[in-house]
């Protein structure tokens, strides 16, 4: 399979600024694994925009009330969606008597994560679907919608 095209150079301050978060946010958040630095590997780090809406993605998390254990567990349980999995999977939050969480809003139904992988859940619960939005741009054009 050919490498992934990667679009963009930012530095961390232009990628905060993109997403909504600071430039030291956005480097907290490549050292912890939420995003990565797609276009560089030492310092200082240069993020594509793919990373930048991954970015984007987190902070919307962030914001539903989902803790950071939680979007780590997803982001781990997600790797079959590629290099960018918050992006590309279908991802929605829902609250409930535990408070907001993560589910996939797939075709064939809603899943969410537990101690063995994703489980479809029997009651499809109301679901906030998730849709980036980059400083600047309206919500969804980022992602092509």
């Amino acid at each position: 399979m050919a490498p992934t095209r990667v679009h963009g150079r930012f530095l961390a301050g232009e990628a905060g600024d993109l997403a909504g978060v600071s430039g030291t946010t956005i480097g907290q958040w490549a050292r912890r694994g939420y995003i990565r630095a797609s276009q560089s590997a030492g310092d200082p780090h240069v993020y594509s925009l793919e990373d930048v809406l991954e970015a984007a993605v987190v902070h919307a998390l962030l914001e539903r009330g989902i803790g950071h254990a939680a979007i780590r567990r997803t982001i781990a349980a997600l790797g079959e969606y590629g290099e960018w999995p918050l992006t590309v999977a279908p991802l929605a939050t829902t609250s409930g008597n535990g408070g907001p969480r993560i589910v996939l809003a797939e075709r064939d139904g809603v899943f969410a994560l537990s101690g063995r992988g994703w489980q479809r859940l029997a009651v499809e619960p109301p679901l906030e679907r998730l849709s980036v939005a980059m400083r600047g741009l309206p919500a969804g054009a980022a992602d092509g919608r």
